[in-house]
């Protein structure tokens, strides 16, 4: 039984070593939830700075209200595009016309 227990026993060194490998990653972890704690804050105060909440799903609600807005005016901007459009060919087309009926009285 010896035998098999110095197979499976690691030295104290080893022991230690891994022990403050461990601890390292410890405090790295830490170090990087504190960090992650420090901008979700920052980023809450900024949330409720600018839409008044910090709320997800009142955020993801919002969001939603302003995709809408913006899918309204968009649509508006387009249907304003394509009359000013008809619009300038209908001017086109009686400019056209106009040039034609001016081109025969003269011949």
């Amino acid at each position: 039984m010896a035998k098999a227990n110095k197979k499976t026993a690691r030295s104290i060194d080893d022991l230690k070593g891994e022990y403050e490998r461990l601890n390292e990653r410890k405090i790295q972890a830490q170090t990087q939830l504190e960090e992650a704690t420090k901008q979700l804050e920052a980023l809450q105060k900024e949330a409720i700075a600018e839409f008044e909440t910090s709320d997800i799903n009142e955020l993801k609600s919002k969001l939603e209200q302003m995709e809408a807005e913006n899918e309204q005016r968009r649509c508006d901007y387009q249907e304003l595009l394509e009359q000013i459009s008809g619009e300038l060919a209908k001017v086109e087309q009686e400019s056209a016309s106009q040039t034609k009926s001016g081109n025969t009285d003269d011949a």
